[in-house]
């Protein structure tokens, strides 16, 4: 039996020689994303297909990957090749020190995208490079690492774009909007990284109250409280992908945390409401919030949003149904009239951002808008207007 190699953080992965990552996002979050990004220290950020690219310190990578709200995920390169053949991708693989990242008893999975290259297929792309790791493993120590696709140790990307392929590490450890808070939904749920860009469109500062009429599960009014209580997006997640990378520093990740988490603050009782006119959903939507520090000071009630009254002035947000995923009929073009309807009589003075997952509702609600953005909710192509109420 050959021996196993050791770990080395000596050994130099791209990543370490260039300190250059790659954010996953959103379509209709590009600009933001790279906003943000700056924001948390990252430089030299550059726009690409459904990502960003950005140059990070270690510190900077740790502290985007706890705080950011837009970012689904960030990947940080290992390798990358010439790659005109799955024979040639194992090999390749092969080579790389997998002890480095993982143990025989360590979990791990792939996911892999390709596109205009001899290699055609994400799956069996995403095959070739597991059965190269597992392979390097049982001939070196007679044992392999295990995969789990719901929950593994390590995550790894396979990106082959125009027979040019690289593996990298998912720095975050799974997506990242995935909070943690959200141990229920209801049906056709928000996505929170979207949820969290509508905030973010919103400019809301806390300067006026902030209503949803629609709250379903409360992912909205989750990620306000966050956002105006100075909340990391990651404060509920126990690991994160970086972990695992060879030369991981757990005394500045401790401390870039630790500042991170000092920065939070306490919000009014009743600054952040909303309602649902199904009260299990209220129900789901309270307990998903009481898991965020201040949770408790989020109020919600049942109520039909026509009968709601008291929201001069204030700021509403929402993601009213749109008769996809939905699993039932509904009067959706009377709905929207009614919507419209409320907004102009009940909420004078307010500004409203209504999410459209099916744009085609838009002319129901008879008010004339201030801007719309284009705003990716999973595979809908959903926009996001604001409407000024004088």
């Amino acid at each position: 039996m050959v021996s196993p190699r050791a770990p080395t953080v000596s050994e130099s992965y791209q990543y370490q020689q260039t300190q250059r990552y790659f954010a996953q996002v959103a379509g209709g979050l590009e600009e933001a994303g790279a906003e943000e990004l700056e924001a948390l220290g990252a430089t030299q950020v550059s726009q690409a297909y459904r990502g960003l690219y950005f140059d990070a310190d270690a510190a900077a990578l740790y502290r985007i990957n706890y705080c950011t709200r837009l970012v689904t995920r960030t990947l940080a390169p290992l390798i990358s090749f010439d790659c005109h053949s799955d024979r040639y991708l194992y090999k390749t693989a092969r080579e790389v020190d997998w002890t480095a990242f993982l143990s025989p008893e360590s979990t791990f999975a792939v996911f892999a995208t390709v596109t205009h290259s001899k290699i055609n297929h994400s799956k069996f792309a995403a095959l070739r490079l597991k059965d190269a790791i597992v392979d390097d493993f049982r001939d070196r120590t007679g044992q392999r690492p295990s995969i789990d696709r719901r929950s593994p140790d390590i995550w790894l990307n396979l990106h082959i774009e125009n027979n040019k392929a690289v593996i990298s590490l998912d720095a975050s450890g799974g997506s990242l909007h995935r909070r943690g808070y959200r141990s229920d939904a209801v049906e056709a749920p928000m996505q929170e990284t979207v949820a969290a860009a509508i905030v973010r469109f919103s400019d809301w500062q806390g300067q006026t109250p902030l209503y949803d009429p629609f709250c379903g599960s409360g992912t909205l009014l989750c990620e306000a409280l966050m956002h105006q209580a100075r909340i990391p997006a990651g404060c509920l997640r126990t690991t994160f992908g970086f972990e695992r990378l060879p030369d991981f520093d757990a005394a500045l990740w401790k401390k870039v945390k630790a500042t991170a988490d000092a920065a939070s603050c306490e919000i009014p009782s009743g600054l952040i409401a909303g309602s649902d006119i199904d009260p299990a959903a209220v129900a789901v939507a309270g307990e998903n919030t009481k898991r965020l520090n201040g949770g408790d000071r989020v109020a919600y009630r049942t109520a039909d949003f026509r009968e709601l009254r008291g929201l001069e002035g204030s700021t509403v947000i929402c993601n009213p149904p749109y008769g996809l995923r939905m699993g039932r009929d509904m009067e959706l073009a009377a709905f929207y009239k009614d919507l419209g309807d409320f907004l102009k009589k009940q909420c004078s003075g307010a500004t409203a951002y209504v999410y459209f997952g099916n744009r085609e509702w838009i002319k129901k609600v008879g008010l004339r808008s201030s801007w719309k953005k284009p705003l990716f909710n999973g595979p809908l192509d959903g926009r996001l207007v604001k409407y000024e109420m004088y």
